[in-house]
């Protein structure tokens, strides 16, 4: 499941433990998602990271919708060649969005990198524009590309979320990638409640 040595469920004990309690929610199986479980030999890294992927995809406080968000988690994951991430938060947005079809054709349009092609609306495929220079070419990304999203219709708040879900997978992508975290095992599309609740880690 990695290259470097984790702990299962089974064998958590300690602040490891109440972790993983959090993480898999009152009454659900014991299982934790590879990506988790690859902090396992420093739970203080796992609290920051769930921390971070809660606030930045599922709180209620962001305006941007849900399943845009996982729309623009997977495209940032294909650019860094992230199946882990790709497949994860694939099923998270077809579950989310609940179009089969429109969603596999999103999904064909990150493939073929071809965002234009996607049915999604112009300020989107915009947004999904800064994404892939944030990704790519970050030091390229200039205020005129702000400005632009904002003519898109994008409020100042929104623009943030875009970008800070655009860092948020570069640091994931990089996390699985760089410690050969798998799917294996995993169930994929589980995902946070959107609520306020810092310790609403509980995957559904």
């Amino acid at each position: 499941m990695a290259w470097i040595k984790t702990i299962e469920y089974a064998a958590a004990s300690g602040k490891l433990k109440k972790l993983y309690d959090r993480l898999k929610g009152a009454g659900s199986i014991d299982h934790i998602d590879n990506i988790m479980m690859v902090h396992s030999l420093r739970p203080h890294s796992m609290e920051g990271h769930m921390a971070l992927y809660k606030n930045v995809l599922h709180h209620t406080g962001n305006k941007v919708p849900k399943w845009f968000l996982e729309v623009l988690g997977v495209w940032v994951s294909s650019l860094n060649d992230c199946a882990y991430c790709v497949e994860h938060h694939f099923a998270g947005l077809q579950r989310l969005l609940g179009d089969e079809a429109r969603g596999q054709a999103i999904r064909a349009a990150i493939e073929a990198r071809e965002p234009e092609a996607a049915p999604l609306e112009p300020a989107q495929v915009l947004a999904m524009g800064y994404a892939r220079m944030l990704t790519e070419e970050p030091a390229s990304v200039t205020a005129a590309d702000i400005e632009a999203l904002r003519e898109a219709g994008f409020e100042d708040g929104e623009i943030l979320e875009i970008n800070q879900v655009t860092a948020y997978f570069a640091y994931a992508n990089r996390t699985v990638l760089g410690l050969g975290c798998s799917t294996k095992g995993d169930v994929l599309g589980l995902s946070p409640n959107n609520s306020e609740n810092p310790d609403d880690w509980g995957h559904t």
